[in-house]
């Protein structure tokens, strides 16, 4: 299954559901770390979360399980998401079924304090060189 991630800061990208066969690229792009963010069973054709975290472990790579249930989202579970990034080495590939709830996490652990401010100015200039670059 190709997996389509989204950068959303220099540790930290999103991607829809991957499979154990992905593992290998996921360590191959660079990355130390998977959390998973989509709870199992909520498809019948889902890869657990344990199928993973052994994938993950056989490659080398840190893996959590933060699952989040769709349209249910907490301020807890955002306070967990932002330990399990304290945590581990980044980058940090963060999933769900379509990468849209693992963004929504992502940002509302940034605004209960889960980005460092360092991360954050170089993300902003990240954005901003990136913008800037699109517009020529």
């Amino acid at each position: 299954m190709p997996i389509t991630p989204k950068v959303l800061s220099l540790d930290v990208t999103v991607s829809g559901q991957i499979d154990t066969a992905d593992v290998a690229d996921v360590k191959a792009a660079g990355f130390k770390s998977i959390v998973c963010n989509r709870p199992d069973g909520e498809a019948h054709d889902q890869a657990s979360s344990a199928s993973i975290a052994a994938a993950a472990a056989d490659a080398g790579l840190a893996f959590r399980f933060v699952p989040v249930e769709p349209g249910k989202m907490t301020d807890q579970d955002a306070a967990a998401f932002n330990e399990a990034l304290k945590a581990l080495p980044m980058p940090v590939l963060a999933y769900c079924r379509s990468g849209a709830r693992s963004e929504k996490l992502w940002a509302r652990s940034r605004s209960i304090g889960g980005v460092p401010e360092a991360a954050s100015k170089q993300t902003t200039e990240l954005q901003k060189q990136t913008t800037t670059k699109g517009e020529d």
